[in-house]
Order: C-alpha cells, then sequence, then structure tokens
C-alpha cells in the first residue's frame, strides 16, 4: 500500500504494526544512542518480517547511527533536514534505498543526482519540523516533473484516504502519514497528546521556532497550547527572552526535568504540564477524530482511497467545467 509513516516515534511497534499492514513503517533514530539504536532495529524486526525504514536528522552527526542500522540490514534510510552528500554512497553501497527529504524541486534534483532511491516532498501544512515554505499542492507536482521517474511520496496535510487519493492524482508514488499516527494505539506518545490531535481543527495548529531547546531555529508546526498563548500574550519575544524561559514544565521518567520550550514531545512515559510541550501535528489534524491500531488506520486510508478513485473514474457526467461561460 501507498502508505508510508512518518518517524513520529521510536517505538518498534508501531513501525512493525504500519509495515505488518502493508505500508511501509519508519523508526526514529535520530537522538537515541548506539546501544539504543541497535535494540530498537532488532525489536522492529522481531514483531515483523515485513520491509522497515529508519530516520536520521541530519542537524547531527548520524555516520555512526547510519552505520549501525547497515550493519543491521535495514533495507531503507530516510534523510531529513541537511546535506545527503556525505551519507549516501555509504547507504547506496550497503545495498539500502535511500529516501530524502526536500522542500524544492531544486533540492530534489540534487538529492537524485547524488543517488537518492525516492523523495519526500514535504509542504508546509506538514506537522513537526518543516524544512520547506511551499504548500503541498504545488511543491508535489513540481518535485514529480523535476525528478521522474524516481518516485516520490507527497507529505504535508494527509491524514485519510481523500488525502491520499489526492497526492497519487498529482503524480506521487504515495503519501507520507504522520499526524495520523500519534493518534495510534502504538505510537508510545501520552494519552493526554493523541486526545488533544484527536479535538483539535484545522485551525488549531501554528507554524513556528518555538519549540527551541534542542533544536534552534527549526521551523516547526504544533498545537496551540498553553505556551504558544503565553507567548504570544507576552508580545512574541526572542529566544532568551520569553516567559517561563527554562522553566521545567515536565519531566522523564527518570526524574529530568523537560523545561518549557523545548523541542520533546509528551511521551507516554513523561509526567507534569504536559499540554505546555510540543504538540506536533499537521494541518490534517482535523481529520483525526480517534485512537486506532496502526494497522487499522492504513488499511482504512487505503480503502477509502481506492473507493475515492473508483469513484472519480466511474463519474460520466460532463464536468460543469467544461461547459460554456454565460
Amino acid at each position: 500500500m501507498p502508505i508510508v509513516q512518518a518517524p513520529v516515534s521510536t517505538v518498534p511497534a508501531l513501525v512493525a504494526a504500519v509495515s505488518g499492514a502493508g505500508g511501509l513503517g519508519v523508526l526514529q533514530l535520530s537522538w537515541l544512542d548506539l546501544e539504543q539504536t541497535r535494540a530498537a532495529i532488532r525489536e522492529t524486526r522481531r514483531l515483523t518480517d515485513r520491509p522497515f525504514g529508519v530516520n536520521l536528522v541530519l542537524e547531527w552527526q548520524q555516520h555512526e547511527r547510519l552505520a549501525v542500522a547497515l550493519e543491521e540490514g535495514v533495507p531503507v534510510v530516510s534523510l531529513f533536514w541537511g546535506d545527503p552528500a556525505p551519507y549516501m554512497d555509504v547507504v547506496r553501497e550497503r545495498g539500502a534505498r535511500c529516501i530524502f527529504t526536500a522542500g524544492s524541486a531544486v533540492e530534489a534534483r540534487r538529492a537524485v543526482a547524488l543517488g537518492a532511491d525516492a523523495i519526500v516532498a514535504q509542504g508546509w501544512e506538514a506537522g513537526g519540523h518543516v524544512w520547506g515554505e511551499v504548500a503541498t499542492l504545488a511543491l508535489v507536482p513540481a518535485v514529480v516533473d523535476a525528478v521522474a521517474p524516481v518516485p516520490v511520496v507527497a507529505a504535508g496535510g494527509i491524514s485519510d484516504g481523500r488525502g491520499l487519493a489526492a497526492v497519487l492524482s498529482l503524480g506521487a508514488a504515495g503519501a507520507w502519514v504522520g499526524t495520523r499516527f500519534v493518534a495510534s494505539d502504538e505510537a508510545g506518545l501520552h494519552p493526554l497528546y493523541k486526545q488533544l490531535v484527536c479535538e483539535a481543527s484545522e485551525t488549531d495548529t501554528v507554524h513556528s521556532s518555538l519549540f527551541d531547546v534542542g533544536w534552534p531555529e527549526a521551523p516547526h508546526r504544533t498545537l496551540r497550547n498553553s505556551t504558544v498563548r503565553l507567548w504570544e500574550q507576552g508580545g512574541r519575544s526572542a529566544s532568551g527572552a520569553r516567559p517561563g524561559e527554562r522553566e521545567p514544565v515536565a519531566a522523564t521518567r527518570d526524574g529530568t526535568p523537560v523545561l518549557r520550550y523545548s523541542v520533546d514531545d509528551p511521551t507516554s512515559e513523561m509526567t507534569g504540564e504536559l499540554e505546555a510541550l510540543a504538540l506536533y501535528a499537521g494541518q490534517g489534524v482535523a481529520l483525526v477524530h480517534d485512537v486506532l491500531p496502526a494497522g487499522e488506520i492504513v488499511r482504512s486510508m487505503a480503502a477509502e482511497a481506492m473507493r475515492v478513485l473508483a469513484d472519480l473514474t466511474a463519474r460520466d457526467q460532463p464536468s460543469r467545467l467544461s461547459d460554456p461561460l454565460p
């Protein structure tokens, strides 16, 4: 099925469930240590015999994590937020496929010239960290035309089968889906976070660089929450002079404080004022209404897309677009 799970979690169960249902699960490795990296890959493989991928954010040096992933025989490597050139040859030499996330056609062409096997065209509507500034509807066909016949996976605002059908009609080979999988049983994120995603509307997200402790000057899209409102009411001060700066609002399982404006989102083991943390979500959040098993999400999205495309194909009445103007 043409559904790729964006790397919203380090939890092998989510990745295995998506791959097991016929999609492609992607494991987030970027901030795990090397022992955790190897363990997460092995646990994913224990849970599924289907192909899966791993994601590495290139804001940080990722050679060691990549080496572990390739040693473990991971078949797909996703690279994001930086120059893929120092990594691409190694991926290809080890026989893995490389996916690169681009925010423009120029960037996509360069990645293909370096050897990328597929491109993720990430539109501005996307949740989490957002690399480009172009909306999905405009970006996807531009990237498709720029890199054909290399497959393009569309990202940004796709949360149901209608969105999947739409990007397939734009020439994409599939959809990169993140926000919908936040609200999955297996995601490893806090129940409150999932609840807030299910309750949000399409106007409840904010594109900013606000949650920057741990990843400065990196634009992202989150739900508007108490931290966003505190910042807005305080005059939208620059980083370092914002209200509540350096205030701990939550804690990890081992008691490590999580600061307001931290890059961290609320995982299942955290405690504290979790609503105040970064609640990454895209503009497709309004289409998410319930928490479901990840495999069910894959199957229902694919089935809905097939129905939509079949309905469009079956329509035989002339389009009103062809009617003469008055």
